[in-house]
């Protein structure tokens, strides 16, 4: 067993969140030209020769598609290829932090749906953060109010699909990772190519430049996010996955001239807090149950 170096999963962590926020701002960039359904395709292409690499090197890739769980496998794919179309949509409509603040929710939500889903017991100051934390979705949100936005719903539907995708991830933790890597790519890429006959825009120089930097920044996220998870627990690595939406606000604000309004930051300040109080909450409670 190798030894944990939190400081290096820390800094990894930070770094694969701004990579991230890099990767949404350049595919709203790509979007603004071409169809949401074009990017997610070629995004998709480059990630499966990723996975098909990976899967050809652990095993082979026959063996990495059989599971007993190929069914839920299948299932939690589709809903990751329609939670990423909703939320690909909204940041080719919305500001970045706007779209972020609403997403940062999703831990809160994850921990609500643990309840009916997995059975999970959830204490009373956990319940009042996910509460808080809907508080502050709201704040940004505004519905009711002059300023409201119905784009502004599309990632928060989007926060409860990649949170109950997270919990289905929950049930597949005996599926080796390379699995879980090799269906996502699969059926993401074949969604994908069946929209292409249907909305193809053909791409200039600069037009591929934006869609192999979405697929290669997808990338290159995900293998820092891998090495940041050898170098450091998750309880220690979870915290700075609010980062994120700081590097979001400042992409928005270098590359688009958009800079979120004082309640966009009051609301998403809430959410984050309270994230952050879920997150010690259930720290403090595992330590209890060792």
């Amino acid at each position: 067993m190798r030894p944990d170096r939190p400081e290096r999963g820390i800094a990894l962590m930070i770094v694969a969140m701004a990579m991230l926020a890099g990767l949404d701002a350049v595919g709203k960039l790509a979007t603004q030209t071409y169809p949401v359904s074009q990017v997610l395709f070629l995004r998709f292409a480059l990630f499966l020769a990723f996975a098909l690499a990976l899967a050809a090197r652990r095993g082979g890739i026959g063996a990495m598609l059989r599971t007993p769980n190929w069914r839920l496998q299948l299932f939690r794919s589709f809903v990751l290829a329609f939670e990423m179309w909703l939320f690909v949509y909204a940041i080719s409509k919305l500001p970045l932090a706007d779209v972020h603040a609403v997403a940062a929710a999703s831990p809160l939500i994850a921990t609500a749906l643990a309840v009916p889903l997995l059975g999970e017991r959830v204490g009373p100051w956990r319940w009042a953060a996910v509460m808080l934390g809907f508080a502050g979705t709201l704040v940004v949100i505004r519905p009711g109010v002059g300023v409201f936005d119905p784009l502004t719903l599309l990632p928060l539907v989007a926060a409860f699909g990649w949170a109950y995708y997270q919990l289905l991830l929950r049930r597949l933790r005996e599926d080796r990772p390379e699995t879980t890597l090799l269906y996502t790519a699969v059926i993401g890429f074949a969604v994908w190519s069946a929209s292409v006959p249907f909305a193809w825009e053909p791409p200039d120089a600069y037009g591929w430049t934006l869609l192999g930097a979405v697929g290669v920044l997808g990338i290159v996220t995900h293998g820092l996010l891998i090495l940041a998870a050898r170098e450091a627990p998750a309880a220690v690595l979870q915290p700075f996955n609010y980062t994120l939406l700081v590097w979001a606000t400042l992409w928005g604000w270098v590359g688009f001239g958009a800079f979120p309004d004082s309640w966009t930051i009051i609301g998403a300040s809430v959410v984050v807090s309270s994230g952050l109080f879920a997150i010690w909450r259930e720290r403090r409670q595992a330590l209890r149950r060792r």
